[in-house]
């Protein structure tokens, strides 16, 4: 069992930055891959990032490419998404998720893959 809480939303300016952080339970953190997805208001949720379990490789949507970092801390049982460059149409909810690493290489774009969810954290880019 795995239980997540993400923290580091608010609302910026457009060009501003925030870091989201995602604080994990459990001892087995470690062992899942984990991933960041978010939500407008009227859409479906959709993949932003993963990252796999020892943070040898990284995956971003093309619309935050460049923009995005993902990152962990396994020792702290964390995940970061360091987001620059803001634009108003990266407003939505932001939840982090967590993934068994046998499903990561195949399954990290889908929600449904995941295994765990927190709560989310609303990111509002003002223009």
């Amino acid at each position: 069992q795995v239980q997540l809480v993400e923290s580091g939303g608010g609302l910026v300016q457009a060009g501003g930055s925030l870091r989201l952080s995602c604080a994990a339970s459990g001892r087995t953190f470690s062992s899942f891959a984990m991933g960041w997805f978010r939500q407008a208001p009227g859409k479906e949720r959709e993949f932003v990032a993963a990252i796999s379990w020892n943070a040898g490789s990284t995956h971003y949507a093309d619309s935050v490419k460049g923009r995005f970092t993902i990152s962990r801390d396994n020792a702290k049982n964390a995940v970061y998404l360091q987001m620059n460059s803001l634009k108003p149409e990266d407003t939505a909810v932001y939840y982090c998720a967590a993934i068994k690493g046998i499903a990561y290489s195949s399954g990290k774009y889908f929600p449904r893959e995941y295994d765990y969810w927190g709560q989310g954290t609303q990111v509002t880019v003002s223009s």
